[in-house]
């Protein structure tokens, strides 16, 4: 008998990581959907203070995204330097988001002191705590599956919220700005997101890892949004 070499398993590609994280975002969205803050604003029980109380919880999350996004960028070892300038150039484009989420609060008539001076609930706490721990490793590539989860919200339901808050509560456009800018040019992050994917796979362990911190990071995303309460 003529013997066969063993192929090397296949590492997974693009559109096999792709299709996992998006069992995940489709399961992230139904646990969103159940917790109390969106019920509110999906059923039209939404108030100025849950409004207010949203931009605030947001406010930390959006803080410490360029923050950690640089800190990731700088454990990526030399044979990833494309991936690091992306993630860098990234952290560049969102370090300021922050500063729409605290004129939307103003332009609601909440003082610019008490978004400023709003304190992480328990949620942002340990989401924080994880995206910094992640953005620690060596070449922390699982975070790209954490990107996957906090871009594809924006593209997928911040317009919606926005439009939804504004009709509500009657606000006017500077006061949904934040949300709806992100709905307008999240998809072009998405894209941006494929690309990163693409400089680091096939590559099973690295698959693994992507896909896990998406599970873990749209578990404590959800526990912040459970936390935010007027």
């Amino acid at each position: 008998m003529t013997a066969v070499a063993a192929m090397p398993p296949r590492g997974d590609d693009v559109s096999d990581v792709l299709r996992r994280l998006a069992i995940v975002f489709a399961e992230f969205e139904a646990r969103l959907a159940q917790t109390p803050l969106i019920r509110k604003l999906t059923h039209g029980r939404f108030t100025l203070e849950d409004y207010r109380a949203f931009l605030s919880g947001l406010r930390q999350q959006v803080m410490d995204g360029a923050l950690w996004m640089s800190r990731a960028a700088s454990n990526i070892d030399e044979e990833h330097l494309e991936l690091r300038s992306r993630l860098m150039r990234h952290a560049v484009a969102e370090h300021r988001d922050f500063r729409l989420l605290e004129a939307d609060y103003v332009a609601t008539g909440g003082p610019l002191s008490e978004i400023q001076g709003a304190e992480k609930n328990i949620g942002s706490e340990a989401l924080s705590a994880w995206m910094f721990h992640e953005a620690s490793r060596p070449n922390p590539f699982g975070l790209l599956g954490a990107m996957w989860i906090i871009e594809g919200l924006g593209q997928i339901k911040a317009l919606e919220w926005g439009r939804a808050a504004q009709q509500r509560l009657e606000l006017a456009d500077e006061a949904v700005r934040f949300l709806v800018y992100h709905g307008e040019n999240d998809a072009a992050h998405i894209a941006e997101f494929e690309a990163m994917l693409g400089l680091v796979l096939p590559d099973t362990a690295i698959a693994r890892r992507i896909v896990r911190t998406a599970e873990v990071t749209a578990r404590l995303y959800v526990l912040q949004i459970e936390e935010i309460a007027p």
